[in-house]
C-alpha cells in the first residue's frame, strides 16, 4: 500500500504499483499474445485463449471499478453529513444539488473551506472535479481512499 505522504491536487491519486504496472502489464502482456497467436495459428486453441485474454481484462477493470463505486457512494454519504454538520443553515438545503464528483473533490476541503467552495461550485456551477481541488488551499489529506 502506499506510503503516508503529504497530500496535494498534484499527488493525491492513489498508485499501486503491483497492481497498476506489474498485474496490468501482465493482463496487457498476455492479451497481445493471444491476439498475436489467434492471428497467426488461426486454430480454436488460440482463440479460446483470446477469450481468455478478454475475460482478464474485464476481471482486471471490475476488480478495481467496483470498489471505487462503492467508496464514491460511501464518500458522498460522508461528506452530505459532514456539510450538515459544516454548512451555515441557508445552504443546507443546498446539498442535495451536489453531485457525486463535487462531493467526492470537496471531501479533500477542510471544515474552515468548505462554506466558501460549496458556495462557489454551487454559483458558477464547478462540475470539473480538478478546478474544485485546486481551489482548496489547506488539502485536507484521505489516506484511507483505495
Amino acid at each position: 500500500m502506499a506510503t503516508e505522504r503529504p497530500q496535494s491536487a498534484d499527488n493525491h491519486a492513489m498508485m499501486v504499483p503491483g497492481y497498476h504496472y506489474v498485474t496490468g502489464g501482465l493482463v496487457l502482456g498476455y492479451l497481445v499474445w493471444a491476439v498475436w497467436r489467434a492471428l497467426s495459428l488461426r486454430d480454436w486453441e488460440s482463440h479460446f485463449d483470446l477469450l481468455g485474454a478478454l475475460a482478464l481484462i474485464g476481471v482486471y477493470w471490475y476488480v478495481r471499478a467496483f470498489p471505487l463505486r462503492a467508496q464514491d457512494r460511501l464518500i458522498r454519504l460522508e461528506e452530505r453529513l459532514r456539510l450538515e454538520r459544516v454548512l451555515p443553515a441557508a445552504m443546507v438545503a443546498r446539498i442535495p444539488e451536489l453531485s457525486t464528483r463535487q462531493l467526492i473533490a470537496l471531501r479533500f476541503a477542510p471544515d474552515a473551506e468548505l462554506p466558501e467552495l460549496v458556495e462557489w461550485v454551487l454559483r458558477e456551477p464547478v462540475t470539473d472535479a480538478k478546478a474544485i481541488k485546486q481551489r482548496i488551499r489547506s488539502w485536507r489529506a484521505d489516506h484511507a481512499r483505495l
